[in-house]
């Protein structure tokens, strides 16, 4: 079980003992783009989910607040996304799922188990942000060694399904103690995801506040034997 800490913007802090992680997945607001974009991936040899939006189970300790991502090999990349988490109260922040993409054309569960769910150490009380979540802008940017940065997500919240509808449609799964992850929204074409550095945020244009993360990805010793 992981134990997350989050400071809320009155300079309060709130601990959440995770019992339960979710990731949606294919969760653009818009389905028909969703269809295309999973055509696509098929063709990569990706499953394709047998319903969308998807919604996947990880296991609760890979949920983490941490500097440094360890990975097996170097195909492996993060995706900015919102995460709800359920304490006392709802709490949203910004969150980077970080997936094994050669596991993924053999399971998107699997490759979603073999990597992280980094985790803002910053939160908004969702009550508080609710009427204007299609504003907040999310970002995320990588970095290969000591190059610059390059942006390769910006999207409005819009671009994902909201919070309600997981809170409408899956109201059994969000006890205390959950955390789901949005899904992601698009890449910027061209840029290359297999980073050594991933950093993410999400902006409210309202109040001006942002929540943000980022993380070294360290490749693990090759195994023995």
């Amino acid at each position: 079980m992981a134990e997350l800490t989050f400071s809320l913007p009155d300079g309060s802090s709130t601990t959440v003992a995770v019992t339960r992680l979710l990731n949606g997945g294919y969760a653009g607001r818009e389905q028909d783009e969703v269809a295309a974009h999973v055509a696509e991936l098929a063709e990569l040899g990706v499953p394709a989910p047998k319903v969308t939006p998807a919604l996947y189970p990880v296991a609760p300790y890979l949920a983490a607040q941490v500097d440094e991502v360890p990975v097996q090999h170097g195909r492996t990349s993060g995706e900015a996304e919102w995460a709800l988490v359920v304490g006392e109260e709802l709490l949203l922040t910004v969150a980077c799922d970080h997936t094994d993409r050669e596991l993924e054309v053999h399971g998107v569960a699997w490759s979603k188990n073999a990597g992280l769910d980094v985790l803002g150490r910053g939160a908004w009380r969702l009550a508080d942000v609710e009427d204007h979540l299609d504003r907040i802008r999310l970002r995320a940017w990588v970095r290969h060694g000591e190059g610059p940065e390059e942006l390769i997500q910006d999207s409005p919240l819009a671009a994902l399904l909201a919070p309600s509808y997981w809170l409408e449609e899956h109201s059994e799964l969000l006890v205390p103690g959950t955390v789901l992850l949005s899904g992601t929204v698009a890449m910027v074409p061209g840029v290359d995801q297999f980073a050594t550095h991933w950093r993410a945020e999400m902006a409210d244009p309202v109040t001006g506040e942002t929540i943000d993360l980022s993380y070294a990805v360290r490749r693990m010793p090759e195994p023995i034997g």
